[in-house]
């Protein structure tokens, strides 16, 4: 076997416990983070068979999914169950001693948007969560990935878990991406590529020069929507742009023990030479803007390419996924997607809420108005975000423009919190899933980056940002 070895491999051998023998492993787990959905249940397990928590300063916790996101809120929500699971996890929270970040804390907020910004997630460490998006810290260079409630009870117990080692496939980006094509087009043309499938089994690391060169919150969007083509793990190698994201972060660690830290990251990155079971490469420079047509991540197309013909279909399988996906939409096949009209804009959600994406947005949407009938929500993904949003006066371009400027939270991206649009609307949204119903019953909802959901909200049509762009 060679020695040179990728990222993935240095993180797992440095965790792993115990191999079994038989593809599976025990790994000591750095972190883990908890969220409202799951709320006491994580607890109950470990109450009813009297187990203590080793490390309870390693486990975290938020109120994101089932909180609603509007202003003055509280504990009750609109969704069945919603309150028990918020009031279950802050008693649950204080009497084993975790970090809870409560509702009216600043620090509250999407639980791949806050584990980031609060320093919780450092290269080179595992960390697991009750969300499959949990792909998203990947872009710190950590292995990290979503997790049944079992398999939570486990770790609460032991700081342990036993996981089946995944098969590595490396996706290098060759060349760079032109003006006004953002991380978000690149992972949606990358799954439009490879498929929805594509990353089953695999930890998929994302390399090349137009990864290097993206900022830290543009490489989470990158590993976040490792899971919409089946990886449940993305990963991008820690750099300096990574160290200095990460530096003075409240959990990142401080004077030697930070330059220790450093020393040891800076040995991570994958071996040249290092082989990975699947290499695929992507010509960053025939990205553009994109925009989903159907109802998965997969159906993605160019802001000014053609809705798929199921008559062109190659296979009658295909043919008949492509009929039913344009039946949900109601496009018409072989016309342009480009001038579709549009119900609702939404920013947020774990992929794109983050300080960066709303300066993007709000980029296009400065001395602009909503178009008549669009309905316009903006819904930082923390407080910080919010905080930090409004002392640049984010908050006035977005409400100036017609938009809703919300509580952070989960919110629309999956109708959590009570927080959906008017059935059978059509959406163009920041988030990361457009399946069935995903944001209310029979929503249609189109896939882009925040400057696309912009350009959209202030046309009332699906837009290439760039005619927008100053």
């Amino acid at each position: 076997m060679s020695q040179r070895r990728t990222l993935f491999q240095k993180i797992w051998a440095d965790h792993e416990i115990r191999d079994f023998g038989d593809g599976y492993s025990l790994l000591h787990v750095d972190r883990d983070i908890m969220h409202d959905l799951l709320g006491a249940l994580v607890f109950e397990p470990l109450d009813k068979a009297g187990r203590k928590m080793p490390n309870p300063e390693l486990h975290f916790a938020t109120m994101d999914h089932g909180v609603d996101t509007d202003p003055g809120r509280g504990d009750e929500t609109k969704i069945p169950g919603g309150k028990a699971g918020v009031q279950g996890l802050r008693r649950k929270s204080k009497e084993y001693g975790i970090h809870l970040y409560d509702i009216g804390d600043v620090r509250q907020g999407i639980v791949h948007v806050i584990t980031p910004e609060l320093g919780i997630a450092l290269p080179g460490s595992t960390l697991i969560c009750g969300d499959s998006h949990t792909s998203t810290i990947g872009g710190l260079g950590v292995l990290a990935w979503g997790v049944g409630l079992t398999e939570i009870e486990h770790v609460l117990a032991t700081q342990t878990i036993v996981a089946q080692k995944p098969k590595t496939m490396r996706i290098t980006f060759e060349g760079n991406v032109a003006p006004g094509v953002s991380a978000k087009d690149m992972i949606l043309y990358t799954i439009g590529q490879l498929g929805a499938k594509a990353g089953n089994g695999y930890v998929v690391e994302y390399a090349g020069a137009a990864i290097r060169a993206l900022p830290v919150e543009a490489r989470l969007t990158v590993a976040n929507m490792s899971i919409e083509m089946a990886a449940r793990y993305g990963m991008i190698a820690a750099d300096d742009t990574t160290f200095d994201y990460l530096h003075g972060r409240p959990f990142a660690p401080k004077d030697a023990v930070w330059d220790q830290a450093v020393k040891y990251w800076r040995t991570l990155p994958t071996d040249d030479g290092a082989t990975f079971d699947r290499e695929e490469t992507i010509d960053a420079t025939k990205i553009g803007p994109m925009i989903t047509w159907g109802t998965s991540p997969q159906d993605v197309i160019g802001i000014d390419g053609t809705v798929p013909d199921p008559a062109h279909a190659g296979s009658a399988d295909k043919k008949a996924y492509l009929e039913r996906a344009l039946a949900y939409t109601g496009l018409t096949p072989g016309k342009p997607i480009a001038d579709t009209p549009i119900d609702v804009a939404f920013i947020g959600s774990c992929t794109n809420a983050r300080l960066s994406d709303l300066r993007a947005a709000a980029q296009i949407l400065k001395g602009r108005k909503v178009a008549d009938g669009v309905q316009a929500w903006c819904v930082p993904g923390s407080g910080l975000v919010k905080r930090d949003a409004e002392a640049e006066g984010l908050d006035t371009i977005f409400k100036s423009a017609g938009f809703e400027w919300r509580e952070p939270g989960c919110s629309m991206c999956v109708s959590l919190g009570g927080d959906k649009f008017k059935p059978g609307g059509r959406a163009i949204s920041s988030t990361n899933r457009n399946f069935e119903n995903r944001q209310g019953v029979g929503v249609r909802t189109h896939l882009a980056s925040p400057e696309m959901v912009a350009a959209a909200a202030v046309t009332g049509k699906i837009t290439d940002t760039r005619k927008l762009a100053r």
